[in-house]
């Protein structure tokens, strides 16, 4: 009787199977949700407006949840940050290491377009009336006003507006005023940590809902646009395409590789949902917290994911870059202008330059295109020509720049390491 009593408590406390949808990765979901997006989207192409009126609502909720919470994210994130290094110095030593990796792969990636764009030739045979286009281009600001309009002159309205170099300026001032008052600043430093706690978990609360706000997005634009609109731009799109694959494969891999010493695989695995929801999103400040949460899960430090994410999502633009880069010589091709080796490296330095400028939003490359185009005396009015399928470049160029940003953080995050290694060992060997 007993062994039979044991037997019949053992079966009812064994734990019953998780159903088959519970055990699909956050990640698996997301594609699921990415590949029903684009089937109900081209079943829904007669009817545009039942997938923006039924569908894109979810999308928006979603993006509009998401970028709620990322202002106060990124605030108290990298003032949690600053005060965790306790020292100006690391400060400076990780944003110099993350700036100088910012530039050269966004340098790499616009070269990466030209290049492809001149071998592929992206814009020959082309053949489409250009008298009827116009496009009205926005006044780039001068590097100047760049530079004065990091500053904010109000605490509350970057906040107010989303704009996140300001927001990240207030933050790392913030960081140094509670290091510079040490321990007076301690119960500020305890709530910042604590609102920079509340802040994750709501994001963690919000990327379970993903694969909807996926759904959501996606399904409008091919709705939309479907295949007969990038049939004419077909070639641009592919050009633009395995350019910015080659960044990932070849520019991100080797940096990876090189500097953080991680196999590619493992760190293209791990940020796989990143790129889903980039892909669907088209938003670089909105996939930010779900980059912090896959760079994390690899092992790189809050320190520096809460620094050079935020850092990353405002002036690291390699897909747009590469997206500028291809775009110049389609449209010097389709008006029948040819571009030197000189004007084709004003493009890479007008590029380097304008991605500090780029806000991390969709659409925000246009105006970027408009600034390189007039620096090397090509038509704005081109930009018009590439407006139709603006968005689906732009998905692309998205999941490029949000994936270089976790790039640099973890080859930015091991090297911080080893510096820290080398600097124990030197420490015993003096005390020994």
């Amino acid at each position: 009787m007993e062994k039979s009593d044991a037997a019949t408590t053992s079966v009812e406390e064994a734990p019953k199977p998780k159903p088959w949808f519970k055990k699909l990765s956050l990640t698996t979901w997301i594609f699921i949700a990415l590949v029903l997006g684009v089937l109900v989207g081209l079943a829904l192409q007669g009817v545009p407006e039942v997938a923006d009126t039924y569908i894109k609502p979810f999308g928006t909720i979603f993006l509009n949840l998401i970028k709620m919470i990322v202002v106060p994210l990124v605030l108290f994130s990298i003032i949690a940050g600053v005060v965790s290094l306790d020292d100006v110095k690391k400060v400076g030593a990780i944003g110099g290491k993350t700036i100088l990796f910012y530039l050269a792969t966004t340098a790499c990636a616009v070269t990466l377009g030209l290049v492809f764009a001149n071998l592929m030739n992206v814009g020959a045979g082309y053949q489409m009336p250009t008298e009827d286009l116009s496009y009205e281009a926005t006044d780039p600001p001068s590097l100047i006003d760049t530079i004065v309009n990091i500053f904010p002159s109000n605490f509350f309205q970057p906040m107010a507006d989303a704009t996140m170099l300001q927001v990240i300026v207030i933050a790392v001032v913030f960081g140094f005023g509670m290091i510079a008052a040490g321990k007076k600043a301690k119960p500020v430093i305890e709530i910042c940590n604590s609102l920079s706690d509340v802040c994750i978990a709501i994001m963690r609360g919000i990327i379970l809902v993903a694969p909807f706000g996926v759904f959501g997005l996606i399904c409008p634009v091919i709705a939309n646009n479907g295949i007969d609109v990038l049939r004419p731009l077909l070639w641009l799109i592919v050009v633009a395409y395995v350019a910015m694959a080659c960044q990932i494969l070849l520019v991100y891999s080797g940096i990876i590789k090189l500097f953080a010493r991680m196999n590619p695989l493992k760190f293209l695995k791990g940020e796989m949902p990143v790129i889903g929801f980039a892909f669907a999103s088209a938003s670089s400040v909105g996939t930010l917290p779900i980059n912090m949460e896959c760079t994390e899960k690899m092992g790189v430090s809050k320190e520096v994911t809460s620094f050079v994410l935020p850092l990353g999502a405002t002036i690291n633009m390699d897909g747009t870059a590469i997206y500028q880069g291809v775009c110049a010589i389609f449209i010097a091709q389709v008006f029948g202008i040819d571009l030197t080796i000189g004007q084709q490296f004003t493009i890479v330095m007008t590029s380097v330059l304008a991605s500090i400028g780029t806000a991390g939003v969709p659409g925000s490359g246009m105006i970027m295109l408009a600034m390189v185009l007039q620096s090397v005396g090509l038509p704005v009015e081109g930009v018009a020509l590439v407006a139709g399928v603006d968005r689906i470049l732009d998905m692309a160029r998205t999941t490029v720049n949000v994936t270089g940003d976790a790039a640099v953080a973890t080859c930015v995050d091991a090297m911080q390491k080893r510096a820290y290694a080398r600097k124990a060992k030197k420490a015993a060997r003096s005390a020994s």
